[in-house]
């Protein structure tokens, strides 16, 4: 059991005026009303610092806290290795299947909180989902932070991964520009996906070995979108193996899971960056695990 945690949001504007219960409804569908009334009825939401009713009209700039009592997160690996560290960045390699950043049930069996264990300071620059293994960015100061924001911001980071894809590309190499957006989910309302009038994305992609059924692909972004190699993938016809999400052409499956659900390959294995202190070049590389490795006859 982890400690609980408190869940802090200001009433924005457009929301003044709704009762509590239907604004905490409407905004967290990972729990139906009745969930909410329960959560209500026993103290756990507070508005101002006093205990909220149901029928309680929001004012823009309150604040809404939900106090989640004590929960026991799902089992996860916890573990990851330092690869490099000064006093201004960090990089680590983290595991398949440990999430980033608290998120959808995880605490404290996240990246983030295994990291500020023994690094209180470090904040991610970027994240990986969960199945998702391989080098992860920490700022350590401040002006760390601004530099490297920065730098992501204008796609000066250079970031390379290797995916395990479902059938053999024609091309050795290619690139794909389908835009990402927000597109309807059953269970979540909605997620990432291929998306005509979505955010501008670009993947190059080189085929690095051809196999029976699959082909080992090593993938560059220079934007960095959510979930955008596993959608930019699919979106080429050549979706992850085992991607429980994401199928041809870039969108939800019919049957979706949720988008922390792991099964699929997809491994952060380069990451390149300017020192935001000394301007130096850094170059920080993470093997890939057994699936990802190129054939020992290459």
């Amino acid at each position: 059991m982890n400690e609980g945690f408190a869940y802090r949001s200001v009433v924005p504007a457009d929301t003044a005026g709704q009762d509590v219960l239907a604004h905490l409804a409407h905004r967290y569908t990972h729990s139906t009303r009745e969930e909410w009334r329960a959560r209500l009825a026993a103290g756990e939401v507070e508005l101002d610092g006093v205990p909220a009713a149901p029928g309680d009209r929001l004012r823009a700039g309150q604040l809404l806290v939900w106090r989640r009592p004590p929960w026991e997160e799902p089992a996860v690996p916890l573990a990851y290795a330092v690869l490099h560290q000064d006093d201004d960045v960090l990089v680590v390699a983290k595991v398949r299947g440990l999430p980033t950043v608290p998120n959808g049930g995880f605490l404290t069996h996240t990246l983030l909180h295994l990291v500020r264990a023994r690094t209180p300071a470090a904040v991610p620059m970027h994240r990986l989902g969960r199945g998702t293994s391989g080098l992860v960015l920490f700022a350590l100061t401040a002006p760390a932070r601004s530099a490297l924001a920065r730098d992501f911001r204008e796609g000066r980071i250079g970031k390379a991964y290797r995916a395990l894809v479902t059938g053999r590309p024609r091309g050795d190499a290619f690139s794909i520009d389908t835009p990402i957006g927000l597109v309807p989910h059953p269970r979540l309302g909605h997620v990432h996906a291929a998306a005509p009038r979505g955010r501008r994305a670009l993947s190059h992609v080189r085929v690095l070995e051809r196999r029976p059924a699959s082909s080992l692909v090593e993938v560059e972004i220079p934007t960095g979108r959510p979930h955008q190699i596993r959608i930019h993938l699919a979106a080429a016809g050549h979706p992850l193996i085992g991607d429980p999400l994401y199928g041809v052409g870039g969108g939800p499956l019919a049957d979706p899971a949720l988008p922390g659900a792991a099964g699929y390959w997809l491994h952060a294995r380069r990451l390149r960056f300017t020192h935001p202190a000394t301007g130096a070049p850094v170059v920080v590389e993470c093997q890939p695990p057994g699936p990802l490795a190129l054939s020992q006859s290459l």
